[in-house]
């Protein structure tokens, strides 16, 4: 019997005789009180991890089929149609455009859309996108025919200042001039003024809640947007055409002026601002001031992140406002208008889409959930889910807007007592628009 059973392990073949024996186990070599306080170091791990990770990470996939994916999933909103605005928009200025030529212009329509197919970079291309045609549109200005314009408007805003003001206040301000007035006013006008919105993008994006630099950069480009189409609407001549030409009558053929900014390139011997403003493609867009503007939603929004700080941007403004008209570039008229058109942008983007501050939150990695729109009463919330850079992607992604453990326990918000909701058909396009249907029936 026993010769039997060896001879019938021996004709036994090796994998299965291999998959018949009992191989210990590595953890059977390693002592129990080691992996107790293993498993103890892992459970201590995860009970950390928190839906901060969800609403504060950035997308980091390249797979175009991740956004084609979340395409089919979207829910779409009227919201959507600003991206045929937008078409438009681009498209009629590629249509007048005449240099660069039609190769450069393919190729950067390619590259946008592959940017645009990539969620890595789709994240940060949408919000901009808004910016980005302001700035196609802006340069294709020049190319529009003055045969298709409307005529420049002389007299109204020097009749708007006298009114208003009774005396035109950039003749005034800019009568007296010295090298150091010129300085002072060339650092806010002429050098902060084009770095500001790249700060305040950064500042947001690490101070401010998630989401908080998307809506500002979007609200910048559509400033911008409707500032210069009021300008090919509306033309007007700057002080320093009344100071050069008076009240005669002006005409597109003209070329701009660098007004006093002419000190500055001949105080360090260079020729930067002369030529610069010299071939500018907006010559008659005094009104309404986009340097207000930009100023004015800086303040705006860099305050409602930093709101104690809110009297260093208001002294900011002021500077830039004295410049403008110290540089015979804006009348006081242009500078309210633009200030204007920046709190439209601003208000409505606070009352629709901004996320609302959390002041014992310093860094956006603090945020366990956010909250969007005006607080109109003790249970109003807003789920967040109006970009997809904020959570990590995958179809079936979930996230709690919320803490799940105060979600099950019926926990309320430390800010507004409302009980924090959970979103469970989360699309990664979803965060492409500015808000969706539901997002607008909760902030009502």
């Amino acid at each position: 019997m026993a010769k039997s059973s060896i001879f019938a392990f021996l004709d036994t073949p090796a994998p299965q005789m291999l998959s018949s024996t009992r191989v210990p186990a590595l953890s059977a070599f390693i002592p129990h009180r080691v992996r107790r306080k293993w498993r103890a170091t892992k459970s201590r791990i995860r009970s950390r991890q928190s839906p901060t990770s969800s609403i504060s990470s950035l997308e980091t996939s390249f797979n175009p089929k991740d956004t084609l994916r979340s395409l089919r999933s979207h829910r779409w909103s009227y919201y959507d149609a600003q991206y045929l605005i937008l078409a438009l928009v681009a498209i009629f200025a590629l249509s007048v455009m005449e240099t660069p030529g039609p190769f450069a212009k393919t190729f950067t329509a390619a590259l946008l859309m592959a940017g645009a197919l990539m969620p890595i970079t789709r994240q940060f291309l949408l919000p901009f996108l808004p910016a980005l045609t302001w700035l196609l549109l802006f340069y294709c200005c020049k190319f529009i025919s003055g045969d298709y314009r409307p005529p420049i408007w002389v007299r109204v805003l020097p009749a708007l200042e006298n009114i208003l003001y009774g005396a035109n206040l950039s003749n005034i301000l800019s009568v007296h001039k010295n090298v150091v007035l010129d300085v002072l006013a060339w650092l806010p006008y002429g050098i902060a003024h084009y770095g500001s919105p790249v700060v305040v993008c950064g500042c947001l994006f690490l101070w401010g809640p998630p989401g908080t630099m998307p809506i500002f950069a979007r609200a910048f480009g559509y400033m911008n947007m409707a500032g210069v189409m009021i300008q090919l609407i509306f033309p007007c001549s700057p002080p320093w055409y009344e100071n050069m030409y008076g009240l005669a009558p002006a005409n597109y053929s003209m070329a701009g002026d660098a007004a006093g900014l002419k000190a500055i390139d001949k105080l360090f011997g260079i020729d930067l601002y002369t030529s610069g403003f010299h071939a500018s493609p907006m010559v008659f867009g005094a009104f309404p001031s986009l340097h207000s503007g930009w100023a004015t939603l800086e303040t705006l929004f860099m305050g409602h992140v930093f709101p104690k700080m809110m009297p260093i941007y208001i002294f900011y403004t002021m500077w830039l406002w004295w410049a403008t008209m110290y540089l015979s570039h804006h009348y006081a008229v242009d500078l309210v208008a633009g200030s204007l058109l920046a709190g439209i942008a601003f208000f409505f983007a606070r009352a629709k889409f901004l996320p609302r501050v959390q002041m014992d939150k310093t860094f956006r990695w603090d945020y366990d959930y956010v909250e969007i729109g005006e607080l109109v009463d003790d249970f109003s919330h807003g789920m967040f889910d109006i970009y997809e850079e904020f959570h990590p992607q995958s179809d079936s992604d979930e996230w709690t807007v919320g803490s799940s453990s105060s979600y099950s326990s019926g926990g309320r918000s430390p800010s507004t007592g409302s009980r924090s909701p959970i979103d469970e058909h989360q699309s990664l396009w979803e965060g492409d628009t500015l808000a969706s249907h539901s997002d607008h029936e909760q902030i009502r």
